[in-house]
């Protein structure tokens, strides 16, 4: 039996599918065609459902290795007690989206959870390549460490949480913070996390149903990465599949779709931490592509994947 959409995701594509059908995708390296198809359709996914009438943003700035000004932004519900928060980023990539296109997302899951969030608008490449998306993102998990007290947070609580190159950054920022010895981190919740910049071979069975594609990686990796990309000599915090080992990093909580780019190295990084004896919990949806929550978010299993990152987000 051969691969299959799920029938709700389906139908949601299908508008989507048709457009997508008449459009030529973008060139291999073409970076400002995938910012100028990807970031109309992010934000009008995030502000399909209801902004929460119970959740207050404020924004601060935080002060990056070499002295840039990081903007980040603070959710959180109202009449929230003190206890654990997470810092959150955004996926695209590492070449696309901002913060804005995510307030939607992030303010959903602080008004389901009670957890409140900061969302890291970090450095995106190519112009700013790596390590300075990954530097940016430390900088703003010492920063929420530093104002812990005075934003209601436990320290001995902080979560890191992203989807797709935003599950990679949380994945690599857990790997750099054990290195350098803190802070710390308590959870990693990585969705659908661009883990490998080794993933070039095409998978036939789930080409024809992929959103984020082979190409669009073979552009991404090597604008944050250039021509090391694919190489011997890619740090494990600049992809985290390259990580040799894993000891010592926090519980992990990892899903991916079936039909997803990403879905072998996610399945291969799940088992590498467990190998480690790193908790993890791991969930392989069937008949759904990367990003399927905000192309489908009424359906079953956009309901259940949902329903579990908040739960886990209590946990923290």
């Amino acid at each position: 039996m051969s691969l299959t959409l799920d029938p709700e995701i389906a139908e949601a594509l299908a508008p989507m599918a048709g457009a997508m059908a008449d459009a030529t995708p973008p060139a291999v390296g073409d970076v400002a065609a995938r910012r100028a198809m990807w970031e109309p359709i992010i934000g009008a996914a995030g502000t399909a459902q209801p902004f929460p009438p119970d959740v207050t943003t404020s924004e601060y700035e935080v002060t990056a290795d070499d002295g840039a000004q990081i903007k980040v932004r603070w959710y959180v519900k109202e009449g929230s007690t003190p206890g654990p928060a997470v810092l959150f980023f955004h996926g695209g990539g590492y070449i696309f989206g901002h913060i804005d296109l995510f307030d939607g997302p992030v303010s959903r899951y602080v008004s389901a959870s009670g957890v409140p969030m900061l969302s890291v608008e970090y450095r995106r490449a190519p112009e700013h390549p790596f390590p300075t998306p990954l530097e940016d993102a430390y900088a703003a998990l010492h920063w929420l460490h530093e104002h812990a007290s005075e934003l209601g947070v436990d320290s001995d609580r902080v979560g890191v949480m992203g989807d797709s190159a935003g599950g990679g950054m949380a994945a690599a920022l857990t790997i750099l913070a054990r290195d350098r010895g803190g802070p710390k981190i308590a959870r990693q919740i990585l969705l659908m996390p661009m883990l490998d910049d080794r993933t070039v071979v095409p998978d036939p069975h789930i080409a024809p149903y992929l959103l984020w594609s082979y190409d669009d990686s073979l552009t991404a990796w090597p604008a944050l990465l250039g021509e090391a990309a694919g190489g011997p000599d890619v740090p494990a915090t600049a992809a985290p599949a390259r990580l040799d080992d894993a000891t010592g990093l926090p519980p992990a909580y990892i899903e991916v779709g079936q039909l997803d780019v990403f879905r072998d190295e996610d399945t291969a990084y799940a088992t590498k931490l467990s190998r480690a004896g790193v908790p993890v919990e791991f969930h392989l949806h069937p008949g759904v592509p990367h990003e399927f929550d905000s192309i489908a978010f009424n359906s079953d299993v956009a309901r259940r994947a949902i329903a579990d990152r908040v739960r886990v987000l209590k946990s923290i």
